[in-house]
């Protein structure tokens, strides 16, 4: 298989990749074969799977033009996969041209792909990529990166989109959500989007094959309940309307318009006091 230059020369290309699959979910061109055909494999159960991921989008879009209106100019996107088009700076700078963002992914195919698309912007300072782990929240806000580019003693707007169902209860990631909670200055945004077998229009058991094709590439998707995924929101305040379908959320368009699959799953945006 030939490398393309953006591929950085790091990274095992004959292995499928979470955030290249969803790339290619979104229609990007940063995926492989390999990625292609385990897109594939998951839409022969969950056909609907690019509508999911791009109301996965459209959401987060809206809620950073949202953070931005509340006066939060910085970010941090953990989990953040591969920045392509409409990314995270990409919606903020267009709302604040000041506007700082730090992507944080474990994945090094995510991190190397990350920085070879923010090398391809140029000398852009207040952009930065960290490899690091949510379930070490501490190593995120020590990181360099951070800690020069994201003041925490000002509101920041975290970002946990479509990355907790991908760890396992068995890793507690209540406790890293809380331990990153409780480093952010009042006013601060938790911005957070969460796969569920709630809304998907297909029984569960035939969804169920997409997740086992997940489980194949060995990144388990794990499928949370409304309630279980609202408690990640313990020691926000909820803006409204709450914890809903990802296209009830501060539509700028009818969600009646909207795609039956875009309404699985569920999405929500949390303020600390």
């Amino acid at each position: 298989m030939e490398r393309p230059a953006w591929a950085p020369r790091s990274i095992d290309i004959t292995v499928p990749s979470v955030s290249r699959i969803y790339d290619f979910y979104l229609g990007g061109s940063h995926n492989f074969e390999v990625d292609r055909d385990a897109a594939r494999k998951a839409m022969e159960h969950l056909p609907g799977l690019p509508k999911i991921m791009q109301a996965n989008r459209a959401f987060l879009r809206r809620a950073v033009r949202f953070a931005v209106d509340e006066g939060i100019t910085q970010f941090l996107d953990i989990g953040s996969g591969i920045p392509t088009f409409g990314n995270v700076h990409e919606v903020a700078r267009a709302a604040h041209p000041g506007a700082r963002v730090v992507y944080v992914d474990h994945d090094p195919v995510a991190v190397a792909h990350s920085q070879a698309v923010l090398e391809e912007n140029g000398d852009d300072t207040d952009v930065d990529v960290v490899a690091a782990d949510l379930l070490k929240p501490r190593d995120i806000l020590t990181s360099p990166q951070v800690e020069r580019l994201i003041d925490l003693n000002r509101p920041v707007a975290l970002l946990l989109v479509a990355i907790l169902h991908f760890v396992d209860d068995a890793d507690d990631p209540y406790r890293a959500v809380a331990e990153l909670r409780d480093a952010l200055a009042p006013g601060s945004l938790l911005v957070l989007t969460h796969a569920s077998y709630e809304g998907i229009p297909l029984p569960p058991e035939r969804a169920a094959g997409a997740v086992d094709v997940y489980k194949d590439i060995r990144n388990p998707l794990i499928m949370r309940s409304r309630e279980a995924i609202a408690r990640f929101f313990e020691g926000y305040d909820m803006v409204e309307p709450g914890l809903v379908p990802m296209p009830h959320w501060r539509p700028e368009t009818a969600p009646e318009d909207e795609d039956p699959y875009a309404f699985s799953g569920f999405a929500g945006v949390g303020r600390t006091a």
